[in-house]
């Protein structure tokens, strides 16, 4: 036996100190805890407000701040700490564009921390809570992006079960057009080595080929000795995964239906231009980044040049599949809006004179969210000047 208790007396081989009151009251018989990233397993015999009395299915060496992770129930409590709260408005006046939520349970959380972030900044769900997959389309619907966290989720449900999860998410996020990024451990064996597994590169290469907008590195270049070395292998994978003719065969087999709106008509229509016509680069103008996601959600073959005056949306359409995002002036005509496409377009390197480019916009200008327009230009030579 091994009992979980609020003493805050150093723990020894018969107990130790949980300092988190609001587990205590979810737990019941036979609720399996495990801690240390699932390194050591605990099985609850009985519990009470303050503590639990565990029998040890699993034993080892257990040391100070280590995780705890409880697959088999929703944990009543909020999924920012007091401390999350204050780091969170600490990044949030330092202007960080994107904020992540750990251990998502519910939509209720995304809502919570949307409240909180108030237009600030973009917000995504990490998914790494069995709870989590349960209500997986309201989550989506609640965050801006999705990033699936297969390490503590891998802790939580059986491995096996972890790539039938990835790819459901992956394919979810694809018809919903939020991003969604694959991370944890795609590398892990670059944080000691200079080159990785076959099966790592394989691993890297399916979510390539499944439609992730972005994969992640974690552990391999927050403390690898080889942090460098890593992203450029990653960044290689991919660039081989893309250039694969098949790659696009197996992209346009699971492209998403249109949904009956304005902005997707017209997005559809980008896409199917791209194919029939030799376009070098499809160009969105945007004041909230809804035109550039939607656009992404389609695939398209050519480049998204993503413009905007917004500095901030931009930065954070980074993390959007094919995107490459230039702040540009603000746009009150079609003929302001044609020249700066072509000419930023060309100065950029994604297109030429002469090569046609397709635009998509929204009028009036400037209003969020009005995808109305969509425009096919061929840039000659006096707007490259």
């Amino acid at each position: 036996e091994f009992r979980l208790d609020l003493d805050p007396s150093l723990g020894d081989t018969h107990r130790v100190n949980m300092p988190h009151p609001d587990i205590f009251p979810a737990l019941s018989e036979n609720v399996d805890l495990l801690l240390d990233d699932g390194r050591l397993r605990l099985r609850v015999l009985k519990a009470d407000p303050t503590c639990a009395v565990t029998e040890v299915v699993v034993g080892g060496v257990l040391s100070n701040n280590k995780g705890i992770n409880i697959p088999d129930i929703e944990i009543p409590v909020s999924a920012l700490t007091e401390k999350d709260r204050k780091d969170l408005e600490y990044g949030l006046e330092l202007g960080v564009d994107w904020i992540a939520l750990s251990f998502v349970q519910r939509p209720e959380d995304m809502l919570e921390l949307r409240k909180i972030v108030n237009g600030r900044a973009k917000i995504l769900a990490k998914i790494e809570k069995p709870k989590a997959v349960d209500q997986l389309d309201d989550i989506i619907a609640e965050s801006d992006a999705i990033m699936i966290a297969r390490g503590d989720l891998g802790i939580e449900v059986p491995h096996e079960s972890v790539p039938i999860i990835q790819k459901q998410i992956l394919r979810k996020c694809r018809k919903a057009g939020k991003p969604v990024i694959v991370a944890t451990q795609m590398l892990d064996s670059m944080i000691k080595s200079p080159i990785p597994t076959r099966a790592e590169a394989a691993d890297v290469a399916t979510a390539i080929y499944d439609g992730a907008d972005a994969v992640m590195l974690s552990g391999e270049t927050a403390v690898g000795d080889y942090a460098a070395v890593t992203v450029a292998t990653m960044n290689r994978i991919i660039e081989n995964v893309e250039s694969d003719p098949h790659y696009r065969k197996i992209t346009d087999s699971s492209h998403p239906g249109a949904e009956n709106t304005t902005a997707d008509a017209i997005c559809c229509a980008m896409r199917r231009i791209a194919r029939l016509l030799p376009v070098t680069t499809t160009v969105t103008f945007t004041s909230s980044g809804f035109s550039t996601i939607r656009s992404s959600r389609e695939r398209p073959e050519a480049p998204i040049l993503s413009l905007s005056p917004n500095i901030s949306i931009l930065r954070q359409l980074t993390l959007v599949w094919g995107t490459h995002t230039v702040i540009a002036d603000t746009v009150e005509s079609v003929e302001e809006m044609v020249n700066q496409a072509c000419k930023l377009s060309i100065q950029e390197g994604l297109s030429s004179p002469g090569k046609p480019i397709v635009l998509i916009g929204g009028m009036p200008f400037g209003k969020t969210g009005t995808t109305n327009l969509l425009r096919i230009v061929w840039p000659d030579t006096e707007l490259a000047q």
